[in-house]
């Protein structure tokens, strides 16, 4: 599957695994984001993926307010690739968990900018290229279950409204780009241990606790569990899929009560 990607990532576990498997199935990749974080991840695909294309790097600071700075990077991106095929928003920032009354201004602005502000200009720069060149292509987001209304959990508000946010621009979206072959949907994917809610609660209790409190008894594997749908919906095998959120979360969020309670 030769498709061109640009995704954004903050070098984490999740971000880093679906990049590393996008390159092991030929993709040809542009990370955009803090380059001191994606080095790691460039170099990993260079040593350990044979006959990987070379990753390319556009540093960007996703906490931007400058629309034209993500339209500047997008458009360094689909030149190095010669076109795009897919962009994959991968880049997010949950915070620490805190009760809402003591989340501050500064760390409210810092999730609103980077898990709603930046996907909503990427994504105008990336479909306005696909349009004047004619291409289509496929967008995807991927947020916790803590986005969606039966996968709340406690100390995630502003997390939570935030990417509250990206449901809606993936419907909307959807809808107005469609006419120009662009698809945009969305991965809502359960909790892994590296995430702030069961680091919050303590990793031994959470690896613990959740045999009984997750249908599946564990939680997501970063390496293997998200992976997989994140090549379907930028295949040609979803091309009538559109405007949808797929749930990636092993019925974490139909347990939801189960598993606050468990924690």
């Amino acid at each position: 599957m030769a498709k061109k990607v640009l995704m954004t990532s903050n070098g984490d576990e999740v971000s880093r695994n679906i990049a590393i498997q996008l390159a092991k199935h030929g993709c040809r990749l542009v990370l955009m984001g803090d380059e001191a974080s994606l080095r790691s991840t460039v170099d990993h695909i260079r040593v350990s993926v044979d006959g990987a294309f070379p990753v390319e790097i556009i540093g960007a600071d996703m906490e931007a307010d400058s629309e034209e700075a993500f339209h500047v990077a997008v458009q360094k991106a689909w030149t190095c690739l010669g076109s795009l095929d897919a962009f994959v928003n991968c880049c997010t920032y949950q915070g620490k968990m805190q009760d809402i009354l003591q989340v501050s201004e500064d760390e409210f602005k810092r999730i609103t900018k980077i898990n709603l502000t930046a996907p909503w200009f990427i994504l105008k720069a990336v479909a306005g290229m696909m349009k004047e060149h004619g291409t289509g292509g496929s967008i995807v987001f991927i947020a916790t279950i803590a986005s969606g209304e039966r996968g709340l959990y406690p100390g995630a508000d502003a997390y939570a409204t935030a990417a509250a946010g990206i449901h809606q621009l993936v419907r909307a979206s959807a809808m107005s780009l469609g006419k120009h072959k662009i698809r945009v949907n969305m991965i809502s994917r359960g909790l892994h241990l590296g995430d702030e809610y069961p680091v919050s609660v303590g990793i031994d209790r959470a690896e613990k606790l959740v045999k009984d409190a997750a249908p599946l008894g564990q939680w997501l594997n970063p390496e293997k569990d998200l992976y997989s749908t994140v090549i379907y919906l930028i295949s040609d095998g979803s091309c009538f899929m559109t405007g949808t959120t797929v749930m990636v979360d092993g019925a974490q969020s139909l347990m939801r009560p189960r598993l606050k309670s468990y924690m």
